[in-house]
């Protein structure tokens, strides 16, 4: 793989960034990375050759420690000691605690994911442990909607019953026709690190139909699953897509690819620019 190893594990394939590819999706360069781990906020998987490898638990951590270094202002000591403390809100262990939300209509994904949870009497603890994600992580994106990948907030809508298409509010729109000009889509909210996804039809519909945009390297930082089947079109870049762990299929402008949406299914882009795919899935479960 371009940027990435795959470790086998016996039960299911791990993916191992290299520190190029771990830096673009905390955000920061290769140095800072180096930095970090001389600071001792990161310690990397290191092969025979001494290279560093990252795999999605780090990545997560390495977004934490972004996030605490760019928008609180803390210094490594400071962040190594709010790492250890699972820097959560006080809802932890109780869900009756937590501050006001605004009307629905007025929520961003974060703030719904926030509102979901408390009207299923769950903790952060208890969803974080669920869903195997950190719970420092799971608490940030609440308050701000960033840092979990694609595969993270798609498992994540799974487990409230709901999909991303939902969240964005992009079934909001009512009516039997969808008709978008050309540069007039409407994007979803940027959660995901160099991934923009535009709507090409919008309401209830059987297709969930998108337009994306992944910047070098921008990938689904780990493979997910759901009912459905699935079809994509490259206007322009190269894709790389991975089936149940080990299938690859490098995909260039002009190509098409069809699947079943119930296979693990990983992307990455390996274009050196941007890559611009159409993406319909149906039923409406992404």
């Amino acid at each position: 793989m371009n940027g990435a190893e795959v470790l086998s594990s016996g039960k299911v394939d791990t993916i191992l960034f290299k520190i190029a590819e771990a830096a673009r999706m905390a955000g920061v360069s290769p140095s800072t990375l180096r930095l970090w781990e001389s600071q001792g906020l990161i310690e990397p998987i290191r092969t025979a050759s001494g290279q560093r490898l990252f795999d999605s638990s780090h990545i997560d951590r390495l977004k934490m420690i972004s996030y605490l270094r760019t928008e609180k202002g803390l210094n490594p000591a400071a962040i190594r000691e709010q790492l250890k403390q699972d820097p959560v809100d006080a809802d932890t262990d109780s869900v009756s605690n937590e501050e006001e939300l605004p009307p629905g209509s007025n929520l961003s994904i974060g703030q719904k994911i926030r509102r979901m949870r408390r009207e299923a009497s769950k903790t952060l603890d208890a969803v974080a442990r669920d869903l195997d994600i950190p719970i420092s992580l799971l608490s940030t994106f609440e308050r701000t909607s960033q840092g979990l990948s694609l595969k993270g907030m798609h498992d994540l809508a799974n487990y409230f019953g709901t999909t991303i298409t939902s969240l964005s509010g992009q079934e909001e729109s009512s009516g039997a026709e969808s008709l978008i000009r050309s540069g007039k889509w409407s994007t979803w909210p940027t959660t995901f690190s160099g991934v923009t996804i535009q709507c090409l039809a919008e309401g209830r519909n059987q297709m969930e139909c998108h337009r994306f945009v992944l910047a070098p390297g921008a990938s689904s930082e780990g493979a997910y699953r759901h009912p459905g089947e699935e079809f994509l079109h490259i206007l322009s870049g190269n894709l790389e897509i991975m089936l149940d762990g080990s299938n690859f299929f490098e995909l260039a402008a002009g190509d098409s690819f069809y699947f079943e949406s119930t296979r693990l299914h990983s992307w990455r882009n390996i274009h050196d620019g941007e890559t611009v795919l159409i993406w319909v899935n149906t039923p409406p479960t992404f």
